[in-house]
This record gives structure tokens, C-alpha cells and sequence, in this order.
């Protein structure tokens, strides 16, 4: 997959191809871009580095903050005013983002520093990116785990300069910039410095080489250079106090010279950036193209995790782009962790697990389980020292903000770990900690009443007591286990039995319509209380827009009466935005698979593209890439249930290098149809799983246990172009069954 990689793909405003039958009739509310950007990463890596603009939300770019429809332009051109290390992927509706430790190559004054210049020729693949600026600077950089290696190449010059500017941070928006709360900069000489700087309450170091033979280096503080000065610190700065500082390089280049800055990261101090440096650099010239090669493979190795069979060239860079974006995050830093001494993973940009609980974390899971595991190991430790589990977690102090959008997700990946028999992990010591988080916040409401407001909040702590309840079980807590089960039956409290949706709330994003599809613990308590299987498909119908008109997308700046008309339409808002990310396979659960083949097949056809316009929202660290993944190898995990729902895949063969060894989904009857941007002006007609087998028996349930995919085996998928009865009697388990039955 790697040769299939765009990392360009989501990095401008959606420009998709206009949508033709059901997908035309899905309207978008959330920012129309995903939020992406090029930047050289490594995968779970610890750095990323990319060109900055100080654009919203990732630093490159040319956007400007905004919420929903299709985002302001803050600047023109692509343009950089250097180089900067830590950025987001995908995400949105946060102010400030990382961007430290710019640099920036020079051949003007030192007085131009924060000056843009435009980027010409930019490249990007996995591991590297590299861009021209106009002042004749070619610009290469390559990140490792916790290093960083940029090469410039210069023209003839007699003064050339490297900078290294120590204060940037945050992004170029109203309120976005991050100001160093203390800091110190040391030049060592022979083109060696470092320095560390405390950004949100964490300290920052890096150690530095520069490989400028004859260059003189020197320290610099508000565009004035320090002659002779070896040491700056700051024991305290303000917004009001803040001059810019760090170091500089410079001497003369002959046209063709290139310059190499070798730079080592650490959120333990400096002497550890050094050990990091050396451990991936080495001690010698020309680390460029050895770092390089190395993040290169490790891409490959994590690309290669699945292959896929078939797919026209634009699905498939789709599918191989798709995949490395859902390998970038979250950053996952041995032995790095500020908030406590001891070793171990340190997992951050954990932003948010609104975001990627269904769909990216399993994916982890799935195809590398080693890193997940260290994921799951940092969340308890982030519990046992801070008090409870974050919803986001970033590289930064303070407390959780993003609590609004949901409550104990962890939960989810922690029950299907346990599911697993994950090793490495005190599952005794883990259960401690899901069962205290359960009361925290909106948790201790529901713990006294059953129910509370925000009402989605209500959905996830009775499905995190469910979860908690598998644990509490397996580790023969019955008596818990009993008393989270019961109190998880606290979902009803949620819904109005008269209209079989959510009861009216406040709604983090979307309505209560979007929230009311959700596949929780018991679907068939939840399909009675609509009105059975046939009332329960006909809303998700409705939901859906079967048999409506297509309606207008939001645009540039829409007006409040535009999006409120948009919001009454009560309609399945793509893969625009998170809380719908499952709502096709509800189909599932009332015998309709054909459906959930027909909503999907929509979605894929229409809602992905290549180019910079592809996505058709934010990426959200992965989560919506991890969707389209899965989703194309006709697969869905459902988080907490050690499960994953069956459906039509878009390859004719797919495989998951899996712990068990391969899990192989083959088709029979497979035919190829081209997605949007390849220029269809129809709507593809879907195609229907028609009979199934696992490793050689009948399939006859439309759903596999997480334990089948991650032992391998092979998933057998007769297709055809019509309907069939094939999953519509033997439905996904539910809390509720009276008898539990077996899958197949």
C-alpha cells in the first residue's frame, strides 16, 4: 500500500464530485476539509514536521478557523515561513496546535524572520516532505520516532542562515498562538545546541547538530544577535513579555550546498533529546537519507499490514492513503512521559477518543496490537495519576476539555482488549480504575438517577457499564459485575417510547436523530422499543433519505437560517461528521444487511476522492480514515462488543496481517466499479453478500467475533446484484436475547 499513499489527500476544501441517488441526500453541517496536512511523519511516531503558515488547525495551509460549510481562506497562496515539529492530523474546533521549534533557512536578514514566502514544488511520501521557498531554497525534511532531519539546499550566497526560532507555537488565528512559560537556550559550538522551552505546562527539549563546516553559530533574541553569548534563560515569560529567541547558523554557500540540521526531541530534557538523536542518527555525517530509509520501512511494514486485491488506481490510493492516515496518530513515546518518572509508553494526541474510538483504535488493535497495548497501558496510567480517563489528551497539562463531547470511552477499548486476552496489561488494577471513572463527572448523576443530560451522556455510561461488566465477570467479580449490568439497562432512560427516538437534550453537534441509531449493548430492546424491525428500518429510511430530493450543501460562511434548515432535515450527515459514523450497519440488527450494503456502497462511491479536496470532512486523527478502511474490507468493528459486523466489501480479496497470522475476506461474483473522481454521472449500482463462509462452514449471522479476525482465517462472500435473504433471521447478540445463540 505504501506506493498508494497521497499525503496531500484532505489537505484542502472538500472538492468532491457532485453526488447523484442517495448519497445527494445527505447533508454536511461540519467544516467541509479534512484538516490534513503533508508533513513528514513517522507511523505512532513521537514527531511530525511540515511547512508553516500558521493556517488553522494544523499550521499549514492557507484556512482560517471555522465550524461548519466551507472554510475562509486566511491567505491566498501556499506560503511558509518555515518549518515547525508536532502537528495534528485531521482534527478540528481547537484553537491552538503544536508547531514548535521552527526553522527556517535564510538568505535575507535576520530582521525578515516570521516573514512568508511562497512554496513551490512541494513532494510529499510517507516519512518526507520537502518544498521550495522563492527566496532559491529547496527545503527536505524526514522525521524518525523522536528525531527530525532537515536538508537545505541553498543557492550561492555570502551570508546563508539556518534559524531556529525556540518561542513559536500554536497557529496564526485570534487567541492561537502558544507562548512559552519558561525556557533556556544553550550554544555549545561546534554546531551543536539545545535548549528546552515549557509550552501548556510540558517541557520541550531538543538537542541540535548542524552540519556547516565553517559556519559560525550564535544565540539571538528579539532578531539581535548575542555575540558571544552561550546561554539564555527565561525564567518567566508573558503574552506581553514575549520576544522571539533560539539560535542561528550562518556563513557562506556556493550554488547546490546543502546544509543538514539533525534535531533530537524529548519531553524528559535535554541529555535524553541527545540520546534520542544519537540512537537514530548515529554519530556521524549525513543522517538525512539514513533516517529517511529507515521511517520509509517502517512504513511499508505498517502499509503492508493490508493488502487488497483489485480496485481501480483512484480506490486504491483512496485505501492506501486512507490507511496511513489512520497510522499517524496518536503519538505513542517510550519512556518520554513529563507527568511521571517511571518507564513505560507515553501515549498523547489522544484528540479525541470521540473521534476514533469506533473505528481507528480497533483498527490499532487489529494490525498492531503491540502498540495498541502500550496505548491502553499510558490511558491507565493517565487514570492512576490524574483521576480519571481522558476523552482527549493531548501534549499539554490541564484538565480534560473535551469532556462536553462524551464520557468513559476507554472503557470500550478496554473491555475488547480484555475480550482478547491482551497481554501486558493488570487487568485487575485496570478494572480499579474503570469502575472509579464511571463516577466521575456526569458519571456520579447516573450512578444516583439512571439518566442524564447532555442525553448522549446517558448512552455512553450505560454502555461503559456494560463494558466494565465483561471485565468484572471474567475476573469473577460477579457481584459487580451484576450491579454495573443492571445499572447499564440505564440506556431506556434515554429514549421516549412515543417517537423511538432520544429524548429531547442539548446535542454535542448533530441532533437527536443522529444519536438515536447508535449500536449499543442491547439493539433488540432497542428495535422493540420502536416498533419493531420494520419501524425501526423504516426511520432509518427516513434518517437515511430514501426517496428525497437531493439538497444543497452548506457553503462559504452559510447564514444561521441556512444551517437551521439544513439541521431540520434530521438526515444522515455523511461521513461529515463522528456521530454517524455507525449508523449504517443498524441495518444489521432488524435483518436489513441489504440496506447497510446499499448505504455504504453510496458512501464510498461518493464521499472519497483523490486530491487535496478528497475528504468530506475533518480526518479527525484517523477516525474517519479508519472508517473508509474498514468499510472497504467490508468489516465493522463494534467497540465494546468484541465484535464485527459482515457486509459487502469494495476489493475483490482483502488481508489482515493479524496476530493469529492472515484473515482473508475473497469474494465471489466481486465486480469493479469506479468511485466519484474516476467520472461516473450515476449512481453504481450496490451489490449484495448473497451466502458466506468462515474457514470453509456456512455463515449464515451477518457478524464474526472480534477473537475470529484476530486469529485469522478466511471469510468467504458470494455477491450478486440483488438482495438476498442471507443474514436477515439471525441477528448480532443483544444484552436482551432471551437465549444467547450461536453467531453461525
Amino acid at each position: 500500500m505504501l506506493d498508494n499513499v497521497d499525503p496531500f489527500i484532505g489537505t484542502a476544501a472538500t472538492d468532491l464530485p457532485r453526488a447523484h441517488g442517495l448519497a445527494a441526500t445527505w447533508w454536511w453541517p461540519k467544516p467541509q476539509v479534512g484538516n490534513t496536512h503533508p508533513g513528514a511523519t513517522s507511523p505512532l511516531g513521537m514527531v511530525s514536521a511540515c511547512a508553516y503558515s500558521g493556517a488553522y488547525p494544523t499550521g499549514y495551509g492557507r484556512y482560517a478557523k471555522n465550524t461548519e460549510g466551507v472554510p475562509e481562506q486566511m491567505f491566498d497562496r501556499l506560503q511558509a515561513s518555515g518549518f515547525t515539529h508536532f502537528q495534528q492530523s485531521g482534527t478540528g474546533a481547537i484553537r491552538k496546535y503544536y508547531n514548535y521549534v521552527r526553522v527556517t533557512p535564510m538568505v535575507q536578514p535576520l530582521d525578515d524572520l516570521g516573514q512568508s514566502w511562497p512554496l513551490e514544488d512541494e513532494r510529499a511520501e510517507a516519512g518526507y516532505y520537502a518544498a521550495n521557498l522563492d527566496t532559491g531554497v529547496r527545503c527536505e525534511i524526514t522525521v524518525g520516532e523522536k528525531v527530525a532531519v532537515h536538508r537545505y539546499t541553498f543557492p550561492d550566497h555570502h551570508s546563508a542562515r539556518v534559524v531556529v526560532d525556540l518561542s513559536c507555537g500554536g497557529l496564526g488565528i485570534d487567541l492561537g498562538r502558544t507562548i512559552p512559560l519558561r525556557a533556556q537556550a544553550e550554544s555549545m559550538g561546534h554546531g551543536r545546541a539545545q535548549g528546552t522551552v515549557v509550552m501548556e505546562g510540558i517541557p520541550l527539549s531538543v538537542f541540535i547538530e548542524v552540519e556547516s563546516p565553517g559556519w559560525r553559530q550564535m544565540l539571538w533574541y528579539d532578531r539581535r544577535l548575542i555575540p558571544g553569548g552561550t546561554r539564555l534563560d527565561f525564567d518567566s515569560i508573558r503574552h506581553t513579555t514575549l520576544r522571539p529567541f533560539g539560535m542561528l547558523f550562518m556563513g557562506p554557500t556556493r550554488a547546490g550546498q546543502t546544509i543538514e540540521v539533525r534535531m533530537g526531541f524529548s519531553l524528559r530534557g535535554c541529555d535524553q533529546a541527545r540520546a534520542n538523536l544519537e540512537r537514530e542518527c548515529g554519530t556521524g555525517q549525513d543522517a538525512f537519507e539514513t533516517v529517511k530509509a529507515a521511517t520509509r520501512e517502517r512504513w511499508r511494514d505498517h502499509l503492508g499490514r493490508i493488502q487488497v486485491d483489485g480496485g481501480t488506481p483512484a480506490r486504491r490510493t483512496v485505501m492506501g492513503t486512507a490507511l496511513y492516515h489512520s497510522l499517524i496518530k496518536p503519538c505513542i513515546a517510550d519512556d518520554e512521559s513529563p507527568n511521571w518518572p517511571d518507564p513505560g509508553p507515553y501515549a498523547f494526541d489522544v484528540c479525541t477518543m470521540w473521534d476514533i474510538y469506533k473505528t481507528q483504535m480497533p483498527l490499532l488493535s487489529a494490525i498492531a496490537p503491540d502498540r495498541y497495548t502500550d496505548m491502553l497501558e499510558s490511558l491507565i496510567r493517565v487514570c492512576e495519576e490524574e483521576g480519571n480517563f481522558p476523552i482527549g489528551y493531548r501534549m499539554a497539562r490541564g484538565a480534560d476539555r473535551f469532556f462536553r463531547q462524551a464520557s468513559a470511552l476507554a472503557h470500550t477499548a478496554l473491555a475488547d482488549a480484555h475480550a482478547l486476552k491482551r497481554p501486558g496489561i493488570d487487568w485487575t488494577w485496570a478494572l480499579v480504575h474503570m469502575v472509579d471513572d464511571l463516577r466521575r463527572l456526569y458519571g456520579e448523576d447516573f450512578w444516583e438517577h439512571g439518566v442524564v443530560h447532555p442525553i448522549t451522556h446517558t448512552l455512553d455510561l450505560a454502555y461503559a457499564h456494560h463494558c466494565t461488566a465483561q471485565v468484572a465477570r471474567a475476573l469473577n467479580d460477579h457481584r459487580l459485575a451484576a450491579d454495573l449490568e443492571r445499572r447499564s439497562k440505564g440506556w431506556i432512560n434515554a429514549f421516549d417510547p412515543s417517537t423511538g427516538l432520544l429524548k429531547d437534550s442539548e446535542f454535542y453537534e448533530g441532533g437527536k436523530w443522529n444519536y438515536s441509531f447508535r449500536l449499543i449493548h442491547d439493539m433488540a430492546g432497542r428495535i422493540e422499543l420502536a416498533g419493531g424491525d420494520r419501524a425501526f428500518a423504516r426511520m432509518l429510511d427516513r434518517f437515511f433519505g430514501y426517496g428525497c430530493e437531493p439538497v444543497k450543501q452548506p457553503g462559504r460562511t452559510p447564514d444561521p437560517a441556512e444551517m437551521a434548515a439544513g439541521y431540520a432535515l434530521n438526515r444522515f450527515e455523511g461521513l461529515n461528521n463522528e456521530p454517524d459514523m455507525e449508523v449504517p450497519w443498524a441495518y444489521h440488527y432488524a435483518g436489513r444487511p441489504d440496506r447497510t450494503a446499499e448505504v455504504l456502497n453510496s458512501a464510498l462511491t461518493w464521499q472519497f476522492g483523490t486530491g487535496p479536496g478528497g475528504l468530506p470532512g475533518n480526518d479527525d486523527s484517523g477516525g474517519l480514515s479508519a472508517w473508509y478502511v474498514w468499510a472497504s474490507l467490508g468489516l465493522f468493528p463494534v467497540a465494546g462488543q468484541n465484535m464485527f459486523l459482515v457486509n459487502t466489501p469494495a476489493f475483490e480479496r482483502a488481508a489482515i496481517k493479524v496476530e493469529g497470522g492472515e484473515f482473508v475476506i475473497e469474494t465471489t461474483g466481486h465486480r469493479e466499479t469506479p468511485i466519484g473522481v474516476e467520472g461516473i454521472d450515476r449512481d453504481p449500482a450496490p451489490q449484495y453478500v448473497q451466502s458466506a463462509t468462515l474457514n470453509g462452514r456456512p455463515l449464515h449471522a451477518t457478524h464474526l467475533t472480534a477473537a475470529d479476525v484476530h486469529n485469522g482465517g478466511r471469510l468467504h462472500l458470494r455477491l450478486g446484484p440483488e438482495p438476498s435473504t442471507w443474514g436477515h433471521g439471525n441477528r448480532p447478540p443483544s444484552l436482551s436475547d432471551p437465549h444467547p445463540k450461536e453467531q453461525r
